[in-house]
């Protein structure tokens, strides 16, 4: 077998199912691929920060492959359509008879592998599919009536409960060097074209396996331990892991994460101290919005997961987006965590949810406005993580937040920053205040530090979407 080894979202080359598949079952060289879609990528929101550190992403991992001689063909292909006829191109170009690659949970990319395993087919090419993006297969669990699961406790319970029985995967190491070269490496289009947002810089975010590997290893070293008492404290290093950009371009696995986990505690899952135990129920969050989405596709188009909330009187007012979007709603917390996610690509979860609640609850607007802003934004965007947390916050999705559950935004920041050095970070005008003021200044501070009134009232604004969702009723 002469394997063609297609890369997607699963850019590494350690722990990676179709690589190690395809390199055990070769007779000879293996080639690899990875197509540029950009034009799918920006029908899809994706901003500069997303595209940046994926198009750096695809140039460490063609170095790390060259050194395994296994060549990477970089092509354009500028849309999912375009991608079968590419895919089987490439495989002639290096004397290819079988495509190797792992699945992607999103509609427009099932629909792009089913075409491209028929346009295989018809070439005479074999074609290969593997699941490689979770720990366990997003179809692999099932509810008692054979079910996708809406609540994320149960799921996790048997999630836990399969690993506990067949044991935890372990992932594979990176294949060996292979005998000779197929073909000679393709770097692909320099110019992946425009695309909307900020400029990221790349010192914030490097890229590669390495990178990933070193910030996951540093990471289950120490910080992991106190996590569950820092990962609400936006302002602490190491309170959390950012892997999250890492993961989105598969930099490191699931896989990975969990067994340098593990490895700390003697292989074992059921006696993890409590940082590590709540790191993982976030892990495993991931894994559970992509079962959600593959059992509910609909939420991949756009849909809300609670049909009956698309009847929502959702408000539009461009002048109120254009505020939260730039950081000057005049709620402090909210302002940071949106100013971060505009510097650095990346934005705390803490205030993921604080600054998408305020979006669709205090400003009463469809939650797909933030959920295309956070993608344009952000350089860890995953549809499947992406939406499921808006549709969280919404109260529009599966085991969403309950509709009257609205954050004050002054109480999480004094709860969750409480010397408020994360708002004086990112919201310098306000650096002179004090502790007691700086989460709600009051009129005359703000006037002085040239910082805007609240551009809602906390508590009409907790009213009006009360009303609006018993309205559904």
């Amino acid at each position: 077998m002469r394997p063609l080894v297609w890369f997607r979202s699963d850019l590494r080359t350690a722990d990676n199912s179709a690589l190690h598949t395809a390199c055990a079952a070769a007779e000879g060289p293996v080639a690899a691929l990875f197509l540029v879609c950009a034009d799918q990528w920006r029908e899809h929101d994706w901003g500069r920060p997303r595209a940046d550190f994926l198009q750096r992403s695809v140039a460490q991992l063609r170095a790390d492959l060259a050194a395994l001689d296994i060549p990477l063909l970089v092509r354009a292909a500028g849309s999912f359509g375009a991608a079968p006829a590419a895919v089987v191109d490439a495989a002639r170009d290096a004397g290819c008879d079988a495509v190797f690659c792992n699945a992607e949970p999103e509609w427009n990319e099932l629909q792009r592998d089913r075409a491209a395993a028929q346009a295989c087919a018809d070439a005479g090419l074999a074609w290969h599919l593997h699941d490689d993006q979770t720990v366990l297969p997003p179809s692999s669990l099932a509810t008692r009536q054979g079910g996708t699961y809406t609540v994320y406790t149960p799921y996790w319970n048997n999630w836990r409960l399969s690993l506990l029985r067949a044991g935890v995967p372990e992932p594979a190491p990176a294949p060996s060097r292979r005998p000779s070269r197929a073909v000679e490496p393709e770097p692909g289009p320099s110019d992946w074209g425009a695309f909307d947002g900020p400029s990221v810089p790349s010192s914030r975010w490097p890229a590669g396996e390495r990178a990933a590997r070193r910030r996951l290893d540093e990471f289950v070293s120490g910080p992991i331990n106190l996590y569950h008492e820092r990962r609400n404290q936006a302002e602490l290093a190491g309170g959390t892991s950012e892997l999250s950009p890492y993961l989105a371009v598969g930099a490191v696995s699931a896989r990975q994460c969990l067994s340098a986990v593990l490895n700390r505690n003697g292989g074992l899952l059921d006696t993890l101290g409590m940082g590590p135990a709540v790191w993982v129920k976030e892990l495993v969050w991931r894994e559970f919005y992509r079962h959600v989405m593959t059992g509910y596709p609909r939420v991949a188009r756009g849909r809300a997961f609670k049909i009956g909330t698309e009847r929502l009187a959702w408000r539009w007012d461009d002048d109120e987006l254009a505020a939260w979007q730039q950081g000057r709603t005049g709620y402090p917390y909210v302002d940071a965590g949106l100013r971060q996610l505009a510097a650095e690509g990346w934005m705390h979860n803490r205030l993921r949810m604080i600054t998408a609640m305020f979006l669709t609850k205090h400003l009463l607007h469809d939650w797909r406005e933030g959920e295309q802003w956070f993608a344009r934004s952000l350089v860890d965007v995953d549809l499947a993580s992406n939406n499921g947390g808006w549709q969280w916050c919404a109260s529009t999705g599966t085991d969403a937040s309950p509709y009257f559950r609205v954050f004050n935004p002054a109480t999480q920041g004094r709860r969750h920053d409480p010397d408020g050095a994360y708002v004086r970070r990112w919201v310098p005008e306000l650096a002179g205040l004090g502790a007691r003021e700086i989460h709600d200044p009051p009129p005359a501070a703000r006037r002085h530090c040239g910082y805007p009134d609240p551009i809602v009232d906390h508590t009409v604004a907790r009213h009006r979407v009360m009303a609006a969702f018993r309205g559904l009723k």
